[in-house]
């Protein structure tokens, strides 16, 4: 007669616990907390005034817009290198229909952004899913192609402030119990994406993909609409950008948006996102664009010089890269581990 001896259940709340405190994202969280802290001990205005902590909250929204966008791209596998000539396209768009036809009503304004955004994200999308060419080498074609579009169609022209309605920009410059409008706006948009790819089956499908897009494959799923359609998304939530982009600037000019495609790869993978694909959370993307942001305005009042600001942002960079591989390489060593005891 043999005795099983079963190991005690853990509580749920202490079960849960223990996965926050391991989770890659709660890391990314103090790391924002300690830059707020020590930026706040130099200089208290940093936060305790009503510009400082409402910047703190509204400088950072827009690229986690973005971000989230890139990140669901990046879970597949892919890349989308074009987001912020996109952003650019869109934010010129809604200034040129604001101009173009007087007393046009916002929300469509909004929905022809995030419909070129769309487009512009199916046409990369499609580019790679059909022509099986690596999504780096595709969108960073289309980067340079909608940059280019961009810059003919504004020339030297750009849009003004008073060019857009007073409702329109109050969206850039609004809040709702001290909380910015754009903030408000971004978490939304955080919240479906993270509901969308954890409670959804082509959502949880993504992740599959981009751990193995072979064995996606043979196991049926429709990787290639599954691909269209993270770009498609990160597309449109970049042509959302642009639109929140000329109400949050009231300028916008043929270089709006320049460089931020760089800024939601990084926000990405420094949140933890596998630039290999599989692996990531869009609240991790999230956190890494408000470090990355929150990092850019704190080091000058630390006393960090221009140079060592950039150093910082690389070396995060790389920290996160070189962190995901040592995990990587941990969890299959312990699957090994596990098959030969079992065996």
């Amino acid at each position: 007669m043999s005795l099983t001896i079963e190991e005690p259940k853990q509580h749920p709340l202490v079960s849960a616990a223990g996965h926050i405190i391991k989770a890659r994202e709660t890391g990314i969280g103090i790391a924002v907390i300690l830059v707020v802290v020590a930026a706040t001990i130099v200089n208290p205005s940093f936060i305790f005034s009503s510009d400082g902590f409402r910047d703190l909250l509204l400088t950072p929204s827009l690229l986690m817009v973005v971000a989230v966008g890139q990140a669901i791209v990046i879970i597949t596998r892919n890349v989308d290198l074009s987001v912020g000539s996109v952003v650019g396209l869109s934010a010129y768009l809604t200034g040129r229909l604001f101009i173009d036809f007087p007393g046009i009503h916002p929300v469509l304004v909004f929905a022809a952004g995030i419909a070129l955004g769309a487009v512009l994200g199916l046409i990369n999308g499609a580019l790679v899913a059909f022509a099986k060419v690596p999504a780096l080498v595709i969108t960073l074609g289309t980067l340079y192609v909608y940059r280019g579009i961009n810059v003919a169609w504004t020339g030297s022209d750009r849009i003004n402030a008073s060019d857009m309605p007073a409702s329109f920009r109050a969206l850039g410059t609004g809040d709702f119990l001290g909380i910015p409008l754009l903030t408000i706006l971004a978490v939304v948009v955080l919240v479906i994406a993270a509901w969308y790819l954890r409670n959804l089956r082509s959502g949880r499908e993504l992740y599959a993909i981009g751990s193995d897009p072979d064995a996606a494959h043979l196991y049926g799923l429709k990787v290639t609409n599954r691909v269209l359609g993270a770009f498609i998304v990160c597309g449109a939530l970049a042509g959302l950008a642009g639109v929140l982009y000329a109400a949050r600037y009231g300028t916008v000019s043929s270089n709006a948006g320049f460089g931020w495609e760089l800024q939601a790869v990084g926000a990405a993978v420094i949140g933890g996102v596998a630039i290999s694909g599989g692996v990531g959370t869009v609240w991790g993307a999230a956190l890494g664009a408000y470090l990355l942001l929150t990092i850019n305005r704190a080091l000058p009042i630390i006393g960090i010089q221009d140079f060592w600001q950039r150093a910082v942002v690389g070396i995060l960079i790389i920290g996160a890269i070189v962190l995901d591989r040592v995990l990587a390489v941990r969890q299959h060593r312990r699957l090994v581990a596990e098959r030969e005891v079992a065996a």
